[in-house]
């Protein structure tokens, strides 16, 4: 099972505030931890939100709004990709992760689909299309 692993934004890094040293070194080791295990897939930290935008979609219509967004704690300042046996399992590691922000944080846990959760929707045709991409995309990471 994959799950997407979400560090929620605060106000300091919507600031564009950076970890100090103590931290990342915590968060390294952490890494270091996940990657010995088998578990850490990827993970990487996210700019504010004012570095951003968003696509809104009306129909046909798109809409560029560019950031920052005003509700900071819906945000996501980083994430890592798990792959671990359950979401129980997910639960454990993030309990174990230094807080991300050495204040009031939250990290959200979060499956990713896999092929088999879609079901005949996804015709041998589409599965065939996805595992060419996935491929293509391994291959081209090489």
């Amino acid at each position: 099972m994959r799950f997407m692993i979400i560090i929620k934004a605060d106000k300091n890094t919507e600031a564009g505030v950076m970890p100090d040293e103590k931290l990342f070194t915590e968060m390294g080791n952490f890494n270091e931890e996940l990657v010995n295990a088998g578990i850490m897939l990827a993970g990487d930290g996210l700019h504010p939100s004012s570095k951003g935008a968003r696509v809104r979609f009306s129909g046909d219509k798109r809409t560029v709004i560019d950031g920052p967004f005003p509700e900071t704690n819906q945000l996501i300042a980083g994430f890592w990709i798990w792959k671990v046996k359950s979401k129980e399992e997910a639960i454990e590691w993030v309990k174990r992760c230094p807080n991300p922000t050495g204040a009031e944080s939250e990290i959200e846990i979060r499956q990713i689909f896999d092929m088999e959760d879609f079901g005949a929707e996804l015709t041998p045709e589409l599965r065939l299309q996805e595992e060419r991409l996935r491929a293509k995309i391994e291959a081209d990471q090489s």
